[in-house]
């Protein structure tokens, strides 16, 4: 019967890729927002690439993107600045918006 018969592992992805829905969401916030920079985040063991886009007044978002490549490819199609935030960090101005949603989220 082979009830109790371990299952060969399979590779499994950590993670599913970037898909239109993302690319979406990232392009609509550009649209939508002033002073729009992006800011590469490394694959890591759980997540793919991401890219982080970051607006003038610190408000941000996330979503997966098709690698580093993919990620300058998407910001420069979009003529906006892109980082590395290996090697940049993240702006101030994301912490301060952070700090405010804390202290008042019902204006958020």
């Amino acid at each position: 019967m082979g009830l109790f018969r371990r299952k060969k592992a399979r590779p499994v992805s950590p993670d599913r890729g970037a898909d239109r829905g993302d690319l979406n969401h990232l392009e609509n916030f550009v649209r939508t927002r002033r002073g729009v920079e992006a800011y590469i985040e490394p694959r890591t063991t759980v997540t793919e690439t991401t890219v982080m886009l970051i607006a003038d007044d610190g408000e941000w978002t996330r979503r997966r993107i098709d690698g580093p490549v993919g990620a300058r490819r998407f910001a420069h199609r979009l003529g906006i600045p892109v980082y590395d935030v290996s090697l940049m960090g993240y702006p101030q101005r994301m912490r301060d918006y952070n700090e405010r949603r804390k202290r008042r989220p019902e204006l958020f």
